[in-house]
């Protein structure tokens, strides 16, 4: 797509789309979604949100999410003190042992 593209204006009839009712189109040359389809599909997500992508337990989600809307927050917060309650212990660990 070149910018010249990007500039130009739509030469879509928009009115004549809006009116027409969706008992009038065609759908006879989209296959059916079949269950083959789905165990075939594959689920895309963008950089970023993969990288924010974390897979919780249905009961652990649904635990958090009872907590209130700003759970995602929660989440952090616990994960956070488990990491630096681990770095003390690893610390301690290393104190003891020198």
């Amino acid at each position: 797509m070149s910018k010249n593209d990007l500039k130009s204006t739509s030469r879509t009839n928009w009115a004549a789309l809006e009116s027409r009712s969706e008992d009038n189109i065609d759908y006879s040359d989209i296959p059916p979604l079949t269950d083959d389809f789905f165990e075939q599909a594959t689920l895309r997500i963008s950089a970023n949100q993969a990288q924010n992508l974390v897979l919780l337990d249905p009961d652990v989600r649904q635990w958090f999410q009872s907590q209130g809307d700003q759970y995602k927050i929660l989440v952090n917060k616990v994960l956070r003190q488990y990491i630096e309650s681990k770095q003390t212990q690893h610390n301690t660990a290393l104190e003891t042992t020198s």
